[in-house]
C-alpha cells in the first residue's frame, strides 16, 4: 500500500503575480523550491488563506532571489497579487519510505524571503506502527 504524504511546503507565501495569458502552472522562486523539496514540473497544491480555494498544478522555477510566486493560466482567476497561500508538495510513499520521511516546511515573510526552515520527524501516536 502507498500513502499520500506531505513531503514539503512553503508556508504563507505572498502571491506576487497572476498571469491569465499563460498555459498554466505556478512560478516559484527556485530558492524556495529547493528548500521545500519541490522539483521543476512537480505537481503541487496551492491553497488560499483568503478564501480556501485549492488548486493543483505543476511548479516551474523563477530565478533564485526573485521572490516570485506567480499563478499562471486559469488559477489567475482565483488568486490575486497580495493573497497569502500555502504551497504543498506531496508524494506517494510506502510504509518503509514513510519511516524516513522528514517533511521540510519553509517559512517566509511578506516579501517571500525565507525566515526559517524546519524539518519535521514523523510523530506517530503511541501504539501506531508502520
Amino acid at each position: 500500500m502507498q500513502r499520500l504524504m506531505c513531503k514539503g511546503k512553503i508556508h504563507r507565501a505572498t502571491v506576487t503575480e497572476a498571469e491569465l495569458d499563460y498555459v498554466g502552472s505556478i512560478t516559484i522562486d527556485y530558492n524556495l523550491m529547493k528548500e521545500s523539496n519541490i522539483l521543476p514540473y512537480e505537481m503541487v497544491q496551492i491553497t488560499s488563506l483568503k478564501n480556501a480555494t485549492r488548486w493543483k498544478t505543476y511548479a516551474i522555477p523563477a530565478p533564485e532571489g526573485s521572490n516570485r510566486i506567480c499563478l499562471n493560466g486559469p488559477p489567475a482567476h482565483l488568486f490575486s497579487p497580495g493573497d497569502i497561500v500555502i504551497i504543498l508538495s506531496q508524494g506517494l510513499m510506502t510504509d518503509e519510505e514513510i519511516k524516513d520521511l522528514k517533511p521540510r516546511v519553509v517559512f517566509v515573510d511578506g516579501n517571500n524571503e525565507i525566515t526559517s526552515v524546519e524539518e519535521h520527524d514523523l510523530h506517530l501516536p503511541k501504539g501506531v506502527k508502520l
